[in-house]
């Protein structure tokens, strides 16, 4: 586990900088406090706390050829995408072909012919990146995504799957918002992945090491397709065990939200009245058998609905994952939000205020919430940001 400073004391002794005895001479002592966000959750058994600390490294780890990176690839750790367990530095960029309005994917994708992910690095064997077609002429939707933070996911696949569907049902009921159940292919409800197209955090953890760094494992075997048709790379064969998944998955599966300082009740209160609630929904109940032990029959303080909802065509980005289309996306939790310089799925808000009116636009699940934002007073409007820049 890293190392983590929570108390720095700096003393300037006057007899090293030549000063006399005089106290007006010395600086004061000043208090360093870093928030950290790589804490594990409070309770583990020694066999999760175990866990956890091997998957720590392994998430900081930064891979070689030799030890199975590539051929094509977009970054070499998990850390790399994920610093300090937070959003970026590190983002993946997509392109899609799409039809005139600007947003549905045509059902050929001549210019992307090995998916819509761009791969900007490459090693030996390969000897191409993956990147658009050449002299391509197709119309392109191109966007990025930045790597969300992981802390806190632990309570997410903990969320009784049974309160998903209730909450989908309220909504329904209701008729305010419309967020719908991110079904996967093969039934399991898709928790992870800014479009829910992955069950659980050890499935989240192979598919990167696979779609991120190029790095096969029992979980996904087989390289990603690239222009130079490679099924192998500088170490033949699977390039990762599956302790090793597995390992990297309790780590973050074990990783416990940032502490939440200074919430106010006027500022709750504000968010409800905003109808921010409807789809950040603040608690959800998790499952009797969650593990760790620490997350079962408890109150997941994630805000989120773990729905998918139409954003409008403006926060489109053209891909279409499992049960969710061009538009669609899932309810992001509020989780850590001091820790981003950045919001929304791409970094275009650069406030809280900005990400809020961005979730308005042509068909987007979210106008009544923002219109209700803008008609609280100015001091509301501060409550309601101080509080979700506080989660």
């Amino acid at each position: 586990m890293r190392v983590l400073i929570t108390t720095v004391f700096f003393v300037a002794l006057a007899a090293l900088v030549g000063c006399s005895g005089d106290p007006e001479a010395t600086p004061p002592l000043r208090l360093v406090r870093e928030d950290p966000t790589n804490l594990p959750l409070r309770g583990l058994t020694d066999e999760e706390q175990a866990g956890f600390t091997r998957g720590d490294v392994l998430f900081d780890r930064e891979h070689l050829p030799s030890q199975g990176l590539g051929p094509v690839y977009i970054r070499t750790s998990c850390a790399s995408c994920h610093a300090r367990d937070g959003r970026g530095p590190g983002l993946v960029e997509r392109a899609i072909e799409v039809g005139e309005d600007g947003f549905t994917p045509l059902p050929v994708q001549a210019a992307m012919p090995y998916g819509p992910v761009l791969r900007p690095y490459y090693v030996a064997p390969a000897t191409r990146s993956i990147d658009v077609v050449a002299g391509s002429t197709a119309r392109l939707l191109r966007s990025v995504r930045i790597g969300p933070a992981v802390f806190g996911r632990s309570w997410m696949e903990a969320i009784d799957e049974a309160e998903v569907v209730r909450v989908a049902a309220d909504e329904a009921r209701v008729g305010r918002v419309h967020g719908r159940v991110p079904r996967l292919a093969d039934g399991r409800l898709g928790r992870f992945g800014l479009k829910s197209r992955v069950a659980t955090l050890e499935d989240f953890a192979a598919d990167a090491f696979r779609g991120d760094m190029g790095l096969t494992s029992p979980v996904f075997p087989t390289e990603v397709a690239n222009p130079d048709g490679l099924t192998d790379d500088g170490r033949p064969g699977v390039d990762l065990t599956m302790d090793t998944v597995r390992d990297v998955g309790a780590y973050v599966a074990a990783l416990a939200i940032p502490r939440r300082e200074g919430l106010t009740a006027e500022g709750r209160a504000a968010f409800e009245r905003a109808r921010c609630s409807d789809c950040h929904t603040p608690s959800m109940r998790t499952r009797a058998d969650a593990r760790p032990r620490v997350l079962s029959s408890a109150n997941a303080e994630v805000f989120t609905d773990m729905l998918l909802h139409d954003m409008g065509r403006e926060l489109a980005d053209g891909s279409a994952e499992a049960g969710a289309g061009p538009r669609d996306w899932r309810t992001a939790p509020l989780m850590g939000l001091r820790h981003f310089r950045s919001f929304l799925h791409d970094g275009r808000a650069r406030t809280l205020e900005e990400a809020v009116r961005l979730h308005g636009g042509d068909g987007s699940d979210a106008n009544d919430s923002v219109a209700a934002f803008d008609r609280l007073s100015p001091t509301d409007r501060a409550l309601l940001l101080d509080y979700v820049g506080r989660l």
